[in-house]
């Protein structure tokens, strides 16, 4: 977890995990996980070279055999790119939806809405939320404010191929999952 989805699961009185929603106790450590995680073998799936799951990480990261299997795999569910420019929507630039000033970047339209329009209650449609192929162009954000502190706080296009299709990449993720034991 990131550490403000960490923090925000710790905020209730009684704090409960993200994901299996069992009590979580602030400062204490899974030690039986960690053990587990210390003592349990794995092969890299690029090398096959048998480690520990503690090393997996830092391994992954200098193996060029299992990076070439990553990309396997990101090339097995990557469309072939639209030749229409039309098609894309300007993921760069963004009008303020308070004040239609124009060109800013992410980071600039969350510092420029920070900084003017930080009591401004209207519901206004996101355009960076808009300008993604999920993006719903009438979706009102209640607290736009809020909206762009908790979404954009990075930039999509760090995390997200969009000529990907979702749909095979879990197929694929679930074919290789069953394969790779």
């Amino acid at each position: 977890f990131c550490t403000p989805c960490l923090q925000e699961c710790l905020k209730p009185k009684k704090p409960v995990c993200a994901v299996c929603r069992s009590t979580l106790s602030s400062g204490s450590r899974a030690l039986d996980l960690e053990k587990q995680i210390e003592t349990t073998e794995t092969a890299c799936n690029g090398c096959n070279k048998k480690m520990f799951l503690s090393k997996m990480r830092s391994h992954a990261a200098s193996c060029s055999k299992y990076q070439n299997y990553i990309m396997e795999g990101v090339k097995a569910v990557t469309k072939e790119p639209l030749h229409s420019t039309r098609n894309f929507p300007n993921r760069f630039t963004f009008p303020c939806p308070y004040c239609s000033e124009k060109n800013f970047d992410q980071e600039g339209l969350v510092e420029h809405c920070k900084a003017l329009h930080s009591m401004d209650a209207k519901q206004v449609v996101c355009p960076i939320c808009a300008s993604m192929p999920w993006g719903d162009p009438n979706y009102r954000s209640a607290n736009f404010m809020e909206h762009l502190q908790r979404r954009h706080r990075f930039s999509y296009d760090t995390f997200v191929d969009y000529d990907a299709d979702e749909d095979d990449m879990m197929a694929q993720v679930l074919i290789r999952s069953l394969r790779d034991k």
